[in-house]
């Protein structure tokens, strides 16, 4: 009796925008990742060209990453062979056609692992936020008071509420963070089941009950036609004064315009690392305001960050070519709801 052969080496090929996979797969990583698969040489910036189309024809598995080029159903046409898409970053809405879903290719992302600086970011910006550390910061530097209180609402995190919009995976992290402090935690996700948002420690609310509520109000939701512009400037004018409003997941879920207003006028502080528009033009008032501190879009996975992103990558294909289940598979019908 013959032994049994072991099985060749998936066909891959890497589709990112030039650099990417220097940033991601390092350490070793893009070595790991030729022995779980037979990896094309050429990195794809396009899927349009005949050396293009050529890689394609024989990829099982098709690695993306940032600036990954448009796939769409008719490309599958072109990837006969294509069972995988393996995206090393966070959302795919960016590139990748619902219908290739459709047609039965597996699609899986690294968004668990980006999740992780995410909500890491966060927590420190309700720490600070509560401190009301960016304003006195400010404060400091312009007067030279060692500790100037005048005017500000409350300061400090005992005790606090903090109202979390969106129940995704770093919304889910954040709440398991917040245990550290003593804060109440209120949630808003109309997809959420109450008991379940009960057994992670936080309490489930309409919205207006939460940004009423709430001292600091931190954003976790994607952008949708039902998201968009959730926090407005009648929700806005809801929140208490001195309320802190943290946003880390996507711009257009505030009226940038009356959160303008309202940081003006000093009843609201603001902590922004996405925005609308993004970037934000040059001389944009949130950029001057004492009581707003604006990031560029770097609470994601930077650095040596980018490891978490490669290795979760890594373990799903390895997942894949063993035959086990993916843990982080995306489904048809859970697209439509996420960042």
């Amino acid at each position: 009796m013959k032994p049994p052969q072991p099985r060749l080496r998936p066909r891959a090929v890497l589709a990112m925008a030039p650099g990417v996979r220097e940033e991601v797969f390092g350490g070793g990583t893009l070595r790991r990742l030729g022995e779980l698969v037979e990896i094309h040489g050429q990195v794809l910036h396009e899927v349009s060209s005949a050396g293009a189309l050529r890689a394609l024809a024989e990829a099982e598995v098709l690695v993306t990453g940032w600036g990954c080029p448009r796939i769409g159903a008719g490309l599958l046409d072109q990837a006969p062979a294509l069972r995988l898409i393996a995206h090393a970053a966070g959302t795919v809405k960016t590139f990748l056609d619902p219908a290739v879903l459709d047609r039965g290719v597996r699609v899986t992302s690294a968004a668990g692992a980006n999740a992780v600086p995410v909500a890491e970011f966060t927590y420190a910006a309700i720490v600070f936020g509560a401190k009301r550390a960016f304003t006195l910061a400010r404060r400091y530097r312009e007067s030279g008071s060692r500790r100037d209180f005048t005017g500000l609402a409350w300061i400090g995190t005992h005790a606090i509420t903090v109202g979390l919009i969106g129940l995704s995976r770093i919304g889910r992290r954040v709440m398991e963070l917040l245990r550290g402090l003593d804060a109440e935690v209120l949630v808003y996700d109309p997809y959420a089941e109450p008991a379940e948002v009960t057994a992670l420690g936080g309490a489930a609310v309409d919205l207006d009950t939460l940004v009423r509520r709430s001292h600091v109000v931190s954003l976790h939701a994607p952008e949708t036609r039902e998201t968009y512009r959730m926090l407005d400037a009648r929700r806005l004018s809801l929140l208490r004064d001195g309320a802190v409003v943290i946003n880390t997941a996507r711009g257009g879920l505030i009226d940038t315009e009356a959160l303008v207003k309202e940081v003006r006028s000093g009843r609201l502080d603001a902590i922004l690392d996405v925005s609308d528009p993004e970037p934000l033009p040059g001389g944009h008032p949130l950029f001057d305001l004492p009581n707003a501190f604006v990031t560029p879009h770097l609470a994601g996975a930077q650095g040596n960050e980018l490891t978490r992103l490669a290795e979760s990558t890594l373990a799903e294909i390895a997942r894949y070519t063993t035959g086990e289940p993916l843990l982080y598979q995306i489904h048809r019908d859970e697209l439509d709801r996420m960042a």
